[in-house]
């Protein structure tokens, strides 16, 4: 069996743990041990984890294009609902990364009630570098690396596990999608909970009475400590410099491509106007709404 990882740990049961040192990581950590993102409903199990993922394009479409017997890792897994759905009728070996002990021990209590046991949740800093070289086959980090002190850095540390011809997406906020976030923001301060009911899409459709996954969404979007805004050029620049070819992005690089057929197919980069122009529309269309994230997917040269 390939080596994994390249450092100490501590192991119990399908729990692998690290020390965590850096003040800017415990500042993230403290911010979630209040309300761990995203929560689980009562009526959770194996098939409602996997019916969610199901319903979410993208996710759904990278499962079926990992296909099995294959070692996936999530950076930046939260309480392990996406890594839960990689696994779940796989046999991949699947590793959940996160700082926060609190969110992956709610993944990994999931994990045990339900018998899942392709799933390994890894407690530590994307900064310590703790796995070893070229050892995954796909990566997957959405909205995720804007959290952390150093995004570029974060991604040449995590691009580093990629195996030769293996997939990574990167989900990041958008400088431009991500403009009426921050107005709502704004707002937010001002006036408080009552005016994101009213404007945040996500929020109104949510029920009513989850409080706490309410609560949970708001903290995220309004009230995270840590937050850097990035653009397709930088991401770009970022791939480059790690050896990673460009396959697709949401929204799409080149305006007269749709990203919808066939997400992991080879696109054209574009323009640097269509690229401009893309992230520009983000402004007035769904991805802005619900936050200003942006998806780039690429594929490591085998030179």
């Amino acid at each position: 069996m390939t080596k994994i990882f390249k450092k100490d740990f501590v192991s119990k049961e399908n729990l692998i743990q690290f020390t965590i040192k850096d003040k800017v990581v415990k500042e993230v950590i403290n911010f979630y041990k209040e309300t761990p993102f995203p929560n689980y409903e009562d009526e959770d199990d194996k098939s409602t984890i996997n019916l969610k993922g199901d319903k979410n394009i993208l996710a759904k479409e990278f499962k079926d294009f990992i296909g099995f017997n294959k070692d996936v890792l999530e950076v930046g897994c939260g309480t392990g609902q996406m890594s839960l759905y990689f696994s779940i009728g796989t046999n991949n070996r699947v590793f959940a990364l996160d700082p926060t002990i609190a969110s992956i021990n709610l993944g990994k209590t999931f994990a045990n009630q339900n018998k899942i046991k392709n799933i390994k949740f890894v407690n530590a800093d994307i900064f310590d570098d703790v796995f070893e070289n070229e050892v995954f086959d796909f990566i997957w980090s959405n909205g995720v690396l804007h959290h952390t002190k150093d995004p570029s850095k974060a991604f040449d540390v995590v691009s580093k596990y990629l195996k030769k011809n293996g997939y990574i997406l990167v989900g990041l906020y958008n400088k431009f999608g991500r403009l009426r976030t921050i107005f709502r923001r704004l707002l937010y301060k001002i006036f408080g909970k009552s005016v994101i009911s009213l404007l945040d899409p996500i929020v109104r459709n949510l029920k009513k009475n989850n409080n706490l996954q309410i609560n949970s969404w708001i903290r995220d979007q309004y009230e995270h400590p840590v937050e850097s805004l990035h653009t397709l050029d930088e991401v770009l620049v970022w791939f480059e410099r790690n050896n990673i070819e460009f396959i697709n992005s949401i929204p799409s690089c080149d305006l007269n491509s749709d990203y919808g057929l066939n997400l992991l197919k080879k696109h054209s980069k574009g323009s640097f106007l269509s690229r401009f122009f893309s992230q520009v529309s983000m402004l007035f269309n769904n991805l802005g709404a619900d936050g200003g994230l942006f998806i780039v997917i690429g594929k490591k040269n085998e030179k």
